[in-house]
């Protein structure tokens, strides 16, 4: 068994531990975060990929794993932002509605799950209800937005996996 002699040679090790250990922590509280979009997943997905690449000095995860990480980080959070939006205007929604879908969407990501679901379904009936002054279109301009969430959800999640099957890729590749 071998034990490091010097102290420098121990805070090393203690580093490197601590940075795998945040590095791991950031990738499971990103993947809770592409759920609940009040944390930022993805972004907490690449910060915990940097991490674990810094902890080894970028043996195992390198620049080329961390710009596709990148990659996947930049087009999941642009679609989850944009697809509650685009949703609202696919059923032909007012310019409010689709603000209203967008605020509606941060709003209720204060009120846990429910939130999460209602928030830009309701966001955008009030906005179109207030612009236009019709409930059957209110009505469908949020569920519009409501099925344009779940898919900025699903791509989002989507990219979640495609950033740990990736790592997982690189790490495997590194014990061969």
């Amino acid at each position: 068994t071998y034990f490091p002699t010097s102290r420098l040679e121990r805070t090393r090790i203690m580093a490197t531990t601590l940075f795998i250990i945040l590095g791991l922590t950031a990738l499971v509280i990103g993947l809770l975060g592409t759920i609940y979009p009040a944390l930022p997943g993805l972004i907490l997905m690449f910060v915990g990929a940097w991490l674990l690449g810094y902890a080894d000095d970028y043996a195992t995860i390198g620049g080329g794993t961390l710009t596709a990480i990148g990659i996947f980080t930049v087009i999941g959070t642009a679609t989850d932002f944009i697809a509650g939006m685009l949703g609202a205007k696919f059923t032909g929604a007012s310019k409010e509605a689709v603000w209203g879908s967008f605020f509606g969407g941060i709003a209720g990501a204060f009120f846990g799950i429910p939130g999460l679901l209602l928030g830009p379904l309701l966001g955008a009936a009030i906005g179109e209800f207030l612009a236009r002054k019709d409930a059957w279109l209110a009505g469908k301009v949020g569920i519009g937005a409501f099925i344009g969430f779940i898919l900025g959800v699903v791509a989002k999640v989507g990219c979640a996996v495609a950033i740990l099957l990736t790592l997982l890729g690189v790490w495997l590749y590194s014990l061969f």
